[in-house]
């Protein structure tokens, strides 16, 4: 059980496709997922949206097949494309969506068409506890708050019991505390429900902590799916890897040989380094790169670090003051390579840094990516 999709849907400029040009966008959905969380990733306009739309029935794609829970709502060889509300779904839109001239009691038994009066209302009174906002039956969503209209959303769009729950960045327009309390019941409904919720987010925090899978999307493909720690901590190419936060990027390194079983050197410019065993082979050519928050700033001392692994001598270019912490920009000696480590307002001050003074960069060999 759960849901796959393997789909086109393609996008033409004006009247384009009369004059059977090329398309000017096109979202290639190919992954699949058990009853879990699903988190799509990406930067705006990488096609996270139209992939939910085409799963809800609201686009139509241009070829392929979506399936779940063993149901098919789209085959486009068989000639099958069901309505939305014969799709059996629940869609929480990113703003909302709610009825202004309803109040909360009827916006939640909206989507109950078909059902008796008591079993609407009984329903009705489930999601209000289940949601927990019990006392805002009778408000209008000109009365609530931002959170409070989301957990509305939310208990319209679970009413029905969907076979599926599908979340457009329901958490953009909420403030940091809301955010974290409805992502603990998100996951909490996903767990109760025990059916697929696909969430689209661009933000890092949400993905890596709300995820059970990350499917990550760059141009409207697919770059990599897989669990948060698989993404996070494995990029598979440049795109993914930027995606999670790896602003020290490097294009010209090579993989020179395995040191160990645990261990292989890579080369990048005159620049070596040791990095956990990796996929790659000797020769082949590859992109290394390293979060700036793991990496570690040393004082310069008349002694040097010849015994310590991955330390290499820099100048500091610039320090940018973050609020908790500093972005420091260090120029390293060898290749003039430039690379941004980010350390605590404290550690800043104990190493008494300051513009053009010398210091040294230590990269764990764990916490240096390689990727395509």
């Amino acid at each position: 059980m759960g849901i796959k999709v393997d789909f086109r849907k393609r996008f033409y400029k004006d009247n384009d496709k009369k004059k059977g040009k090329e398309p000017s966008f096109t979202v290639d959905a190919n992954f699949e997922a058990g009853n879990e969380l699903v988190v799509l990733f990406g930067q705006s306009g990488s096609g996270k949206t139209t992939i939910l739309r085409c799963i809800s029935g609201l686009e139509k794609p241009n070829g392929g097949k979506i399936k779940v829970n063993g149901k098919v709502y789209f085959d486009c060889h068989n000639k099958i494309d069901l309505p939305p509300q014969q799709r059996g779904l629940g869609y929480v839109f990113q703003n909302y969506a709610l009825f202004p001239h309803m109040d909360v009691k009827k916006n939640i038994i909206y989507g109950l068409k078909g059902w008796a009066d008591p079993e609407k209302d009984k329903r009705m009174k489930e999601m209000i506890q289940l949601l927990d906002i019990e006392g805002l039956e009778d408000h209008y969503p000109s009365q609530l708050s931002g959170g409070q209209k989301q957990r509305v959303a939310l208990a319209r769009a679970l009413a029905p019991k969907p076979e599926i729950l599908l979340l457009d960045e329901p958490f953009s327009a909420l403030d940091m505390i809301v955010r974290a309390k409805l992502r603990e019941m998100i996951i909490k409904i996903q767990q109760d429900l025990n059916i697929p919720v696909l969430f689209i987010t661009h933000n890092r925090v949400e993905a890596f902590t709300l995820a059970d899978k990350i499917i990550v999307l760059h141009d409207g493909k697919v770059q990599q799916a897989g669990t948060p720690e698989e993404v996070f901590y494995h990029p598979k190419n440049q795109h993914v890897a930027e995606l999670v936060g790896v602003s020290n990027i490097f294009n010209d390194a090579e993989i020179k040989d395995s040191e160990s079983s645990d261990y292989t050197l890579i080369r990048s410019g005159k620049l070596d380094l040791i990095a956990r065993q990796t996929r790659y082979k000797p020769g082949e050519k590859v992109r290394w790169g390293v979060r700036p928050e793991n990496l570690y700033l040393l004082p310069y001392q008349k002694e040097d670090y010849d015994n310590e692994v991955n330390v290499f001598k820099g100048t500091v270019l610039t320090a940018v003051n973050k609020g908790a912490s500093k972005m420091v920009a260090i120029e390293l000696d060898i290749d003039k390579k430039m690379i941004l480590v980010e350390i605590s307002n404290k550690t800043f001050e104990e190493l008494k840094i300051q513009l053009r003074s010398e210091c040294f960069v230590k990269i764990e060999p764990e916490n240096l990516l390689i990727f395509a």
